[in-house]
């Protein structure tokens, strides 16, 4: 579908879904934002819903200006995958021993490791930086100093909430059958407390005083909380894609344990929460994704759906007008504490069934339900991606 503006905003607000459908409390940050005098233009993506300080779903096109909340306090969170070489018939009738066998490998929830990764350990993992990389933890705020055992161990493990791990089939066409491995995930605690200290001192910027919502407040460049903020943004971004790696890499040292045969084709990985430096319009911006993916055109991305419903595997159209992204996934319809009021453990079976994984009360809140409709938000954004591949999961792991 085209975009529809916004109306009432100072900078283009382009909505790749009806606007009539978006929540009241999402449509007023979007207009909020839209009024900043820093924002060359926004795009909504068709997953849009209400976030903190800036809607999840948005992407925020800024001159010399970056919003820390436009960006989200997960850091860098975003998706990896890779296609393998075996197919449904490699899988046996029960995959509980499989999901077992990664529940073991990989930390999940609150869990971290009892020492820090050694990459050299990780068969398959990118050698090169990490040193440097570390190296890099001692020139990050200083109030984050304690943690860096904290961040060391945790790197390499999956978080709760909607983060997971999934063995997945695709769906139609000639490679039907195929099985893919996916997840998702993030900075952890350490992008986290990254980005609420950040928050916390723009917020009490002068420039910053008469905002419609504080928590939109923004470092201006030039500033030295601009250059402190990139400088911890650029690190949290990429512990993100370090930990994404260290995870498949040891997922997929586990499927060959299962699997000797398997082999593996070009990992694919994309944040959906992140800050990048690109230019429209003739003009250099900083553009923030909170809930989107960079989709110029050739990039490859992924696009989930829910624990029941399935995922895609996208090629970018390099649409300029969405500043070149597109929707992070399905989005939330409720929030956590309304799925929780509206479903319970029956629903949560029936809606995921053939799949294996958690049935529990304590993944009620990330039910299929609890989800908008990813058939229709693909049909939303068919001019900002194609499709290159549908997934459906057979396993999946949470936190």
């Amino acid at each position: 579908m085209a975009f529809t503006p916004l109306p009432g905003t100072r900078a283009p607000v382009r909505v790749w879904t009806d606007p009539h459908g978006i929540e009241p409390q999402a449509a007023r940050q979007l207009r909020n934002i839209g009024a900043l005098p820093w924002v060359h233009g926004v795009a909504v993506m068709p997953d849009v819903h209400y976030g903190k300080g800036a809607t999840v779903g948005s992407v925020i096109a800024m001159r010399q200006a970056v919003s820390p909340a436009a960006v989200g306090v997960d850091i860098g969170c975003g998706m990896s995958a890779v296609r393998t070489s075996l197919t449904a018939a490699d899988l046996p009738d029960s995959l509980s021993a499989l999901r077992s066998a990664i529940e073991a490998t990989i930390p999940v929830g609150f869990q971290q490791r009892a020492d820090a990764v050694d990459p050299r350990r990780v068969p398959g993992l990118e050698q090169a930086g990490w040193v440097e990389f570390w190296r890099r933890f001692g020139e990050l705020d200083r109030r984050v100093a304690q943690l860096e055992t904290r961040a060391q161990r945790q790197l390499g493990t999956l978080g709760g909430g909607n983060h997971f791990i999934e063995v997945c089939l695709e769906q139609g066409g000639p490679d039907a059958g195929q099985v893919w491995l996916m997840l998702h995930s993030g900075s952890r605690n350490i992008g986290k407390e990254l980005a609420e200290r950040h928050i916390g001192v723009a917020r009490g910027l002068p420039h910053n005083a008469d905002l419609p919502d504080r928590d939109l407040a923004v470092f201006l460049a030039g500033t030295p909380e601009m250059a402190a903020y990139r400088r911890d943004l650029w690190w949290a971004q990429e512990y993100a894609r370090r930990n994404r790696a260290v995870m498949l890499a040891l997922l997929c040292a586990v499927l060959r344990e299962h699997f000797p045969q398997v082999s593996y084709g070009e990992p694919i990985s994309c944040h959906h929460n992140y800050v990048a430096e690109e230019s429209y319009d003739g003009v250099d911006l900083l553009v923030t994704r909170k809930g989107a993916i960079r989709a110029g055109r050739g990039d490859l991305g992924i696009i989930p759906g829910s624990m029941g419903t399935g995922s895609y595997i996208v090629r970018g159209r390099g649409n300029p007008d969405a500043y070149c992204s597109a929707s992070h996934g399905a989005g939330r319809r409720m929030s956590r504490a309304q799925a929780k009021r509206t479903y319970g453990i029956e629903d949560l079976r029936r809606q995921t069934e053939g799949v294996e994984c958690r049935k529990d009360a304590g993944v009620v809140d990330e039910i299929p339900g609890a989800y908008k409709d990813i058939t229709r938000v693909m049909a939303q954004q068919d001019d900002l991606v194609e499709v290159v591949a549908h997934l459906k999961q057979v396993v999946c792991v949470k936190g």
